[in-house]
């Protein structure tokens, strides 16, 4: 099975197990036909547009159940993070945070985007997306990365063999 439709399938379970899709069988639980284990595994996270379950933001959820099966695999590889366009925000501090979303919350993702970073995920923002909204590197939240262009990083990991994952 080639990494693309492997990576598929572990991103379908995901969903599955996030959403809370019960079982077809009566006792509840779940017989694999298919066990998935993968020896490598380098997904990039295209982060562009915010998609939420209720109030969790979908693509950091992805992320967090995907960092954890990896790790409990044994997988090799990496996850990245792609913050720009219109999820640009998501990556912010708390005071940058609140000024463009006009409140004074504080960033409600910086938790998971920190407990990310932890365990080994990469988050990067755009420097295109940054100069749109006159940001500066000390407007992110710490361990967020600068990379030179969302878009064209994308397509530099793609050609590094990442697979994308659009939550």
């Amino acid at each position: 099975m080639d990494l693309k439709k492997a990576a598929f399938f572990l991103l379908a379970a995901l969903v599955l197990a996030f959403t809370g899709t019960k079982s077809a069988r009566a006792d509840g639980k779940i017989k694999i036909d298919i066990p998935v284990k993968l020896k490598k595994a380098d997904v990039v996270f295209d982060l562009s547009h915010p998609s939420f379950f209720g109030d969790m933001p979908v693509g950091l959820k992805y992320m967090d159940m995907l960092e954890n099966s990896l790790r409990a695999m044994g997988t090799r590889g990496h996850v990245v993070g792609l913050f720009y366009g219109k999820g640009a925000y998501m990556a912010l501090n708390d005071k940058a945070y609140d000024s463009f979303r006009k409140i004074s919350t504080g960033n409600p993702y910086k938790g998971m985007i920190g407990g990310l970073i932890k365990k080994g995920a990469r988050l990067e923002e755009c420097a295109v997306s940054m100069k749109a909204n006159k940001w500066g590197n000390a407007d992110l939240l710490p361990g967020v990365k600068v990379d030179s262009g969302a878009v064209s990083r994308l397509v530099q990991l793609v050609h590094q063999g990442y697979v994308v994952m659009e939550p």
